[in-house]
């Protein structure tokens, strides 16, 4: 199933998504005693699944806002850094340079504030002279789904709720300043996600492809079993000695392609359009300002 975070006449309202039908159904009208957010429904997802009846019906989806799934993480969002080879190379003499030079020791994971995101259509505002080399990130996005701590990566897929499309954008002379990355990585509108959640009993996220455009021209193109460390070893990573709990957000790492990794660098301007779609998800798409 897909469901989205959408702004019906002014309510916010979690709902089931058909993309194919161009329909949404909200949650409370299918369930009466639910009046939550995304959150909610990913805790309480196992018990309501069998409750959730869209055979017919359905509002129209084109006649709402669509909101990013989790509007307000709980906490920060796991990134990882340096997952795909190519990205690993484009960036070697810069991001990476103080880096472990093997590739493939251990996952790079830093943060992004819940502060930061933002839904698909909205604007992504350039910070001005606090940065002027701002760079997108296309990234396919776990949501956890079943809390745990020190999960092996045998069992790490159970743990998996669903995926979204984030873009990890970044002001990369800030990140590069301040050696971690929290603060390069989480200025306010830096973290688009959406548009919707798909499910993993409707999408293998280990086996779906990667692709980013700006202003019409493919900029980035991957896939995910290239990925140097896949979804289990990221999740049992990032629950070393750390509790994971249901709607907790892993980006998995960017393909190859950024704009710092070109020659000259392409950074973002004003009125770019940074286009993100990931098989079996759908598009994220935003301007920058």
């Amino acid at each position: 199933m897909k469901f989205a975070t959408l702004d019906n006449q002014g309510k916010t309202q979690v709902c089931v998504v058909n993309t194919e039908k161009n329909l949404f159904w909200p949650i409370s009208d299918l369930i009466s005693e639910f009046d939550g957010d995304m959150n909610q429904l990913v805790h309480e997802y196992k018990n309501i699944k069998e409750k959730l009846n869209i055979d017919s019906g359905g509002y129209d989806l084109s006649k709402v806002k669509t909101l990013a799934p989790i509007e307000r993480p709980r906490r920060n969002i796991f990134c990882v850094g340096r997952n795909y080879h190519a990205h690993a190379n484009e960036l070697a003499t810069s991001v990476f340079k103080d880096n472990d030079k093997n590739p493939q020791s251990w996952p790079i994971v830093f943060t992004k504030v819940p502060e930061c995101v933002v839904a698909h259509l909205d604007t992504v505002e350039l910070p001005g002279e606090v940065s002027q080399q701002i760079d997108y990130e296309a990234e396919l996005a776990i949501i956890i789904g079943k809390g745990g701590k020190n999960i092996s990566r045998d069992e790490a897929m159970d743990h998996v709720f669903g995926y979204t499309i984030v873009n990890d954008v970044t002001a990369r002379d800030v990140q590069i300043r301040h050696q971690q990355w929290d603060l390069g990585k989480s200025f306010d509108t830096f973290c688009p996600m959406g548009p919707w959640i798909v499910t993993a009993d409707e999408l293998d996220g280990s086996k779906t492809r990667v692709r980013c455009w700006v202003n019409g021209e493919l900029r980035q193109d991957g896939v995910t079993p290239d990925l140097i460390f896949d979804l289990p070893t990221l999740i049992e990573t990032c629950s070393r000695g750390i509790t994971l709990y249901p709607g907790d957000i892993i980006a998995t790492g960017t393909p190859a392609g950024v704009g710092m990794g070109m020659k000259p660098a392409q950074y973002l301007k004003t009125g770019d359009v940074v286009r993100i779609e990931i098989d079996g998800i759908g598009v994220l798409e935003n301007t920058f300002k």
